[in-house]
């Protein structure tokens, strides 16, 4: 059934559909020596703390349209953090407060989880090579609702949260939902790729490349900076302090890195 932007279907009780969002995405950097690494994951810790990431979820938040229930964050030793919040598509109704605390036991806060299943997660994972001279930092964000508010709406401010070489983005709707008639609705927008809800200036930044199944509603998009600037990629020092056969020697190794995230392949390896 194709649904036009401008009908309306009256759905028999909640739209059930279930909209997922996963926004990964990857920075690369040169770490020549032990210092270096220890260096950029000491910034990469800092600049994407638990606390920095639990502003950026709350950002999506307010750009879907959702209500936030609960926020669990956590820094981790020696590196990386996670949040999760959970949200509602509108405000939780609870239960009065004369009735909660004559029956706390009975009542435990983890109910009003159970009644929403719409949540947003973020998950941090700075790594190094000890040998071969990169580092790279990938977050992983899951953005899942129910109802009407759609994850969609959240891309251009995920990355515009991020500084990214390289992101991985897939969309599903799962579930279906009926009309009052009882017939099944899998799908309640019209959507051809995620590319269509990215901003102009992020598509004139990156490379991308769709593989879609659009029976089963299944949308995944890739994406690669197009343009390379070497100091971009060093940590604490320019490329003007390279000889030319070291500057060569490293924009080879960034950009095999860089080509082996994007492809999901290693390549001339033995």
């Amino acid at each position: 059934m194709n649904i036009t932007p401008n009908q309306r279907i009256q759905l028999h009780g909640f739209n059930n559909l279930t909209k997922s969002l996963s926004f990964n995405m990857y920075d690369i950097c040169y770490t020549k020596t032990r210092e270096e690494r220890e260096a950029y994951i000491a910034y990469i810790d800092e600049e994407y703390s638990a606390e920095r990431l639990t502003r950026i979820l709350q950002g999506v938040s307010d750009r879907i349209g959702a209500h936030i229930l609960n926020i669990a964050k956590q820094d981790y030793v020696p590196q990386g953090a996670s949040v999760t919040v959970l949200v509602s598509e509108g405000p939780v109704v609870e239960v009065p407060t004369d009735h909660l605390e004559e029956k706390v036991a009975a009542m435990p806060e983890s109910v009003v989880m159970q009644l929403d299943k719409s949540h947003l997660t973020v998950h941090t994972y700075p790594e190094y090579h000890p040998e071969e001279g990169i580092s790279t930092f990938r977050a992983d964000i899951d953005v899942s609702t129910c109802g009407e508010i759609s994850p969609l709406k959240a891309l251009n401010h995920l990355i515009d949260s991020f500084d990214t070489d390289i992101m991985t983005i897939d969309y599903r709707v799962r579930g279906f939902t009926r009309d009052f008639k009882g017939r099944k609705l899998f799908i309640d927008h019209d959507i051809h790729s995620i590319q269509n809800y990215i901003d102009e200036e992020h598509k004139e930044e990156f490379d991308m490349i769709d593989s879609n199944i659009y029976q089963e509603n299944i949308f995944h998009t890739k994406c690669k900076l197009k343009n390379f600037d070497l100091d971009n990629y060093l940590f604490g020092y320019k490329s003007e302090s390279l000889s030319g056969e070291e500057k060569t020697a490293i924009t080879a190794r960034i950009t095999e890195e860089m080509e082996e995230i994007y492809f999901g392949r290693n390549m001339n390896r033995r």
